[in-house]
């Protein structure tokens, strides 16, 4: 066992534990940045994404305060709406950064296990286009190296692999985890009262290729018939038919095309592997070795389930045969 390992053993749990994949961690090779406006800010904002020591992970600085903020699943605020946040900090000093799940879903994916993301003009990440593709691009165009550690040596990568059916589930809506050998995703939505959206499920592996061509294109979406209610909550300021799918419930896409006939559902993949790199320490990686299969869940959904993953000692009450 690596001395990686034997470090994180004392967070392994009865449905997972952390296997070492033989490759080491990576990082950026250069920095590169995107701005654009933020979907509930609607501020313009800027990220900038900045090679990290290995052993570092994913972490936060916003505009210019020095105080760090680890993109793990206890900074996660559990009620953020529509979007994922990450807090840390003590009382009227925290800091706050949101919508961090599009940037994370890509660096998840494609490899970047430590980084430093500062951003500038406020408190959230822009939005772009709506999907992860234009991250997928930034982090191609900086390319990818092995990281080092402040000795100059590289970290062994380590993956949390599932080892027993863990199910989270909230009314009809549940995430739900089963041993496997390679990692597979199978999402399910279903907008009744949509016809255009209607019942949706897509299934797949997931390797940087595959992210690439088939999740990271997909688009945020949201209803036509709920956006002033949205706008009037706080929420949306950012929002328009450039960086948001819009789909009423008579009428149909406001916006197309598609990019795919299912766009709205790979889109809840992208959301899910960005939720799901929250799980990731040290610069190790996130999402885990096995097939998740999740149905009409959320950030808040997605995120529980993380958080469940880590905190039990033993899952008994929670597996399948009893909660799903």
């Amino acid at each position: 066992m690596s001395a990686a390992a034997r470090t994180l053993g004392c967070v392994s749990r009865a449905a997972f534990s952390w296997k070492p994949t033989g490759r080491p961690q990576q990082t950026l090779a250069a920095a590169v940045s995107r701005s654009g406006v933020g979907l509930h800010s609607g501020a313009r904002t800027t990220a900038t994404l900045l090679p990290a020591r290995a052993g570092d992970g994913r972490y936060f600085v916003v505009d210019g305060d020095g105080a760090r903020g680890a993109a793990e699943v206890g900074n996660a605020e559990p009620q953020s709406q529509l979007c994922t946040t990450l807090r840390w900090g003590e009382g009227g000093s925290s800091t706050r950064v949101r919508t961090v799940e599009h940037l994370l879903s890509a660096m998840e994916a494609l490899g970047i296990d430590n980084c430093r993301v500062e951003v500038s003009g406020g408190d959230e990440i822009p939005l772009l286009d709506g999907s992860a593709q234009e991250w997928v691009e930034a982090i191609q165009s900086a390319g990818l190296c092995a990281a080092e550690d402040t000795s100059g040596q590289q970290l062994e990568k380590l993956a949390p692999e599932i080892h027993d059916p863990v199910c989270v589930r909230r009314d009809d809506c549940f995430v739900a985890a089963f041993p496997s050998s390679q990692i597979h995703i199978t999402y399910g939505i279903d907008f009744p009262k949509v016809p255009a959206i209607g019942c949706q499920w897509f299934s797949t592996f997931l390797d940087a290729n595959i992210y690439s061509r088939k999740i990271a294109p997909a688009r945020t979406f949201c209803l036509y018939e709920e956006v002033e209610k949205l706008r009037d909550a706080g929420l949306i300021k950012g929002g328009s038919l450039e960086n948001a799918m819009v789909c009423s419930i008579t009428g149909g896409w406001l916006n197309p095309p598609l990019r795919f006939d299912d766009e709205p559902c790979r889109h809840k993949i992208l959301d899910l592997i960005g939720d799901f790199s929250l799980l990731a320490q040290n610069g190790n990686q996130g999402f885990p070795i096995g097939h998740i299969v999740a149905y009409k869940a959320g950030h808040a959904l997605h995120t529980d389930f993380v958080r469940h993953l880590l905190g039990k000692t033993t899952l008994d009450q929670e597996k399948l045969a009893g909660q799903c």
